[in-house]
């Protein structure tokens, strides 16, 4: 009698995973050592078909988020997921013969006569293993731009998305033989313990370090883009309407369960009251009814909601202030998992929520009295995936941007640097060609941090139109 999956045991599951695992990179190795790099041509149809079969299952990726979530936002869904792949084929598509064209290097003097370049070639077999919080863009960035540097791809996406990952398979079953793309679910850690030529892994800090360590018993290059808490500083005089409608968008944008969204906020202290005001206005103009709003997003299932949850109780036990904003915010429990948009005041570091990553639409709001204050307060903690300022160009802007590390930058306005393809920001088409094709050790040995400026006339809630959305889409 033959078991099924459901009656073996966790040990006897991870085997069976693995072994199937396995027999597909074997596959996919296989048939690259026998192809080779595919050529500019091949490689521009794939990202034609692919481009056109997901604008196909526009309708289908919707509502397999939607189910996933509970409730997810229709317009956050067509902006994040599938315009954001749309851009990044596009890119691709204009600039994969120059990133494919062969290289000149200077050469040493004794050699004169000789000439130096440097070539580009496809890593091999990635494996991709992708986060529940943008089950698409963060899933399908990694793969599309893997398969334009001509690499093969294994797919795993969380388990925590069963409906969007069944879409993607049916698509990718439909446009690539499983020897050039294979879309995978089970055992993680038998996924991450392969032997690909390279493993990209999108997700939390705790789960990256126990991928990095099954990788590095094959020594596979891990590519790491990791959580963390992301800060907001708005400059003395900056506490204006265009500055705190971007920090609702980009806090609130699927109700915070972004990587790069505001985890907290730092306001002179002369203006925090005028802060909670604006924000808390703002938020009701931008969900007009509320939590049960149309486009206001679910948290993704009660697991995650019931952290949320600890995290404010937590901080109201230790003497924290917590105010709940926006429309009719007790109508939160007329939704499943729904959590109203929060501000938290008074936060010490004896409070969780300090510490952890919030992921959900809470955000801490602290008083500084110097810019020092804020800078010091940014500094004493792990360095942040993301960093976002609001004021103008002046002293305080550069002393910020000279004293804090962190990944990319955003300038009067929040998120949308990781739209732009010709920066190397995490996730973006041109950071995952980066690892996915040889590159100079000059540029390893550096770390490359990105600036996107906006005008400080233009409202960053500019870009998150429904109606810019779908003219992308049509």
């Amino acid at each position: 009698m033959t078991a099924t999956m459901s009656e073996l045991s966790p040990d006897s599951r991870s085997r069976s995973d693995r072994e199937r695992f396995v027999n597909i990179l074997a596959v996919q190795r296989a048939a690259y050592l026998r192809e080779g790099a595919p050529s500019l041509t091949k490689r521009r149809r794939d990202l034609k078909k692919f481009k056109a079969a997901m604008l196909a299952r526009r309708s289908a990726i919707e509502d397999a988020i939607n189910t996933d979530f509970g409730h997810r936002s229709r317009h956050e869904t067509a902006l994040m997921e599938i315009v954001g792949v749309v851009q990044g084929i596009d890119y691709l598509e204009r600039n994969l013969r120059r990133f494919m064209r062969p290289t000149r290097r200077r050469i040493a003097l004794d050699m004169r006569f000789g000439s130096n370049r440097i070539e580009y070639q496809p890593l091999g077999v990635v494996g991709v293993i992708s986060p529940w919080n943008y089950p698409v863009n963060l899933s399908l960035m990694p793969v599309v731009t893997a398969i334009a540097a001509g690499n093969r791809v294994m797919l795993k996406p969380s388990k925590l998305t069963p409906a969007t990952n069944a879409v993607l398979a049916s698509m990718f079953s439909e446009l690539f033989p499983e020897e050039q793309v294979a879309v995978v679910d089970g055992d993680g850690s038998a996924f991450s313990s392969l032997p690909f030529d390279h493993l990209v892994f999108t997700g939390s800090t705790a789960v990256g370090r126990a991928v990095m360590k099954a990788a590095s018993v094959n020594l596979v290059p891990v590519t790491l883009e990791l959580g963390g808490k992301s800060p907001t500083i708005v400059a003395k005089g900056r506490v204006q309407d265009r500055t705190v409608s971007a920090i609702v968008w980009g806090k609130l944008l699927s109700v915070g369960q972004t990587c790069i969204a505001p985890d907290y906020a730092l306001v002179h202290e002369s203006e925090v009251n005028t802060f909670i005001e604006s924000y808390d206005r703002l938020v009701k103009a931008a969900y007009p009814d509320g939590p049960t709003s149309e486009d206001y997003t679910s948290i993704v299932n009660a697991q995650q909601y019931a952290m949320l949850i600890g995290l404010i109780d937590d901080a109201r036990a230790d003497g924290a202030r917590i105010i709940e904003v926006g429309h009719r915010p007790g109508d939160a429990t007329r939704r499943p998992h729904t959590l109203a948009p929060t501000v938290v005041l008074g936060v010490t570091d004896e409070m969780k929520i300090a510490h952890e990553e919030i992921f959900g639409p809470i955000l801490p709001i602290f008083g500084y009295r110097h810019i020092d204050d804020a800078i010091d307060y940014v500094n004493a903690r792990p360095r942040p995936l993301a960093l976002y300022y609001f004021g103008d160009d002046d002293a305080d802007r550069r002393k910020v941007l000279d004293r804090t590390t962190s990944g990319n930058v955003t300038i009067n306005g929040t998120i949308m640097h990781v739209a732009q393809d010709d920066l190397p920001s995490a996730g973006s088409a041109q950071a995952v060609w980066a690892h996915t094709m040889e590159s100079k050790a000059s540029e390893r040995s550096a770390t490359p941090r990105a600036y996107s400026s906006r005008a400080t006339g233009i409202s960053s809630s500019s870009c998150v139109r429904s109606s810019e959305a779908l003219r992308i889409l049509s």
